[in-house]
């Protein structure tokens, strides 16, 4: 794997920190989960930025926010008691499918 897809799926996952810690700042009220949210952000845009120095944007945008968008949503469902219904779970599966096409569709 390209170092740029390495930046990519890890800024990914610090897209679903930063998405799953805001639940905890008190609209950044609390400092640590807040302090944490904040660097967890630049860290994810920071990563971005790096994997687009090869990646195309289009693809790694989408790829970026479909792992923080499925991630999050199973997060919440484990963490905060959200809806798991087997719809959802589907919908999360067709995120997936459409980060995995992106990914096969450029070759690498």
């Amino acid at each position: 794997m390209q170092l740029e897809w390495i930046y990519l799926i890890t800024a990914g996952f610090l897209e679903i920190s930063w998405a799953v810690s805001l639940k905890y700042t008190a609209g950044f009220t609390v400092l640590l989960p807040s302090l944490f949210t904040a660097a967890a952000m630049l860290g994810s845009v920071y990563l971005l930025d790096l994997a687009t120095k090869e990646i195309p944007i289009g693809t790694a945008y989408a790829v970026w926010t479909g792992i923080g968008a499925a991630g999050t949503a199973v997060a919440g469902i484990i963490l905060f008691g959200e809806s798991h219904e087997l719809w959802r779970f589907f919908c999360i599966f067709l995120i997936i499918a459409g980060v995995v096409g992106l990914k096969i569709n450029i070759g690498g």
